[in-house]
């Protein structure tokens, strides 16, 4: 018996109720993400918190359960406004493209950026989810690329097209911005994209790829008989 990974768009899968599944449930997890976001915006502001020591202070101890709560935690409404639409959009783009590779690129871009922002960020608290929407921003561009398939190329144009400006965001050009976020967050993403290359959707192959060229067989065969 064979098993065959199902990828939407692909050539020969065709169904397009099985598509509708598959982008029901890949719309579930980053939901429950961003609801977690919010709720932990509304209690902090509800009740008069401040979450901010639970981000993350590189090199210090007591940064370091930042590396697992800094995504949750905003500093406004403007803060969490702005990562809310990227990141349901990219991280819906990630579970429906590469279903069988996102959690584990999800969880990774989460901690590498997290640990890399530790061990290399500035002396400040480091907050929001910023670091994640750079790495799968990355991830989707290069893996795109890399693959060279036409429907990953696609999405690759399209996060270019409608977060190419985030590229800026990765030096330090804007005070009080953690930038170190955005840069680790999209060499996580990169690195992921080399790494698992070989795994998840692939590059359809057409048959003809495999067909001889006769032309260059008889251009061949012909100087085969010109030299006997």
């Amino acid at each position: 018996m064979r098993i065959f990974n199902y990828y939407p768009g692909q050539t020969g899968n065709t169904d397009p109720e099985l598509d509708k599944k598959i982008f029901k449930h890949s719309m579930v997890f980053p939901g429950l993400f961003l609801l977690a976001f919010w709720l932990v915006f509304l209690v902090e502001n509800i009740m008069d918190f401040s979450f901010v020591e639970l981000g993350i202070l590189p090199l210090y101890l007591k940064g370091l359960k930042g590396i697992l709560f800094s995504p949750f935690i905003h500093s406004d409404l403007g803060h969490i406004f702005a990562n809310s639409v990227p990141f349901f959009v990219l991280s819906l783009a990630l579970f429906y493209f590469y279903r069988n590779l996102a959690y584990r690129i999800f969880f990774l871009v989460y901690f590498l950026s997290g640990v890399c922002v530790w061990l290399g960020g500035r002396e400040a608290w480091h907050i929001g989810a910023s670091g994640i929407i750079y790495g799968l921003g990355s991830f989707l561009f290069f893996s795109g690329i890399f693959r060279n398939d036409v429907r990953l190329l696609t999405i690759s144009i399209i996060v270019v097209f409608l977060y190419g400006g985030m590229f800026w965001g990765m030096f330090p050009v804007q005070p009080g911005i953690s930038w170190e976020s955005h840069l680790w967050g999209a060499a996580a993403g990169f690195f992921l994209s080399i790494f698992y290359r070989n795994q998840g959707p692939q590059r359809t192959k057409y048959e003809w790829e495999d067909e001889p060229d006769e032309e260059g067989e008889d251009v061949e065969s012909l100087e085969e008989s010109s030299e006997r």
